[in-house]
């Protein structure tokens, strides 16, 4: 199981995107440490203007995963990367999937209208 840190701040949208990325194109297990922000005033200088900031567990950090093709670059380069997952999820965002194709479910998220909510 790899541990990854999600450096974030309470009602992050863009960081709840990341997660449902994260769930979605992530080949392997992982265990996902969120952090907090806003409790320390360094990690506010450090991170404010560039969360979600998701770090591996030698320290690399990926800003803006929230954008697929990020997101899904930086797993690759890891090994991480669900390569079927990231294909539907090109053919939808490209306006290319069959009709009735459904993203993989992410844990803890629901599809509605194409959409991906979590909760």
């Amino acid at each position: 199981m790899i541990r990854l840190r999600l450096y974030t701040t309470l009602g992050c949208h863009l960081c709840e995107q990341l997660e449902a990325l994260l769930a979605t194109l992530c080949a392997v297990p992982y265990r996902l440490e969120r952090v907090e922000i806003s409790d320390d005033d360094a990690l506010v200088e450090r991170y404010g203007v560039r969360i979600p900031v998701l770090v591996d567990e030698v320290g690399e950090e990926l800003d803006r995963g929230m954008q697929p093709e990020r997101l899904a670059a930086w797993l690759a380069a890891r090994g991480w990367r669900d390569e079927a997952a990231w294909q539907g999820l090109q053919r939808r965002l490209n306006g290319e999937a069959p009709p009735g194709e459904t993203a993989r479910a992410a844990q803890g998220a629901t599809l509605r209208g194409g959409r991906r909510y979590l909760g």
